[in-house]
């Protein structure tokens, strides 16, 4: 998990406290959209981390089998 990914659902924590301490509906409300928002961008942040430690696993890949290519036969 990313510290992004973190800091979103540490956000979301927070939202929901708040809309469970607001006596007000349309602060309660305000709230938890919010809460709902950061949780998105919480899944959001991790679809991106996958996204790009599969592209750097590929790019890895890549160079070990162009540098297997490249190197002389044994024996």
């Amino acid at each position: 998990m990313s510290s992004m990914q973190q800091f979103y659902l540490l956000r979301a924590a927070e939202a929901e406290r708040d809309a469970g301490a607001a006596s007000l509906a349309n602060v309660r409300d305000r709230h938890l959209v919010s809460a709902n928002i950061w949780t998105g961008l919480a899944a959001r942040a991790g679809r991106v981390d996958r996204m790009l430690a599969g592209q750097r696993a590929e790019k890895r890949a890549t160079r070990v089998a162009a540098g297997a290519a490249s190197a002389p036969p044994l024996g």
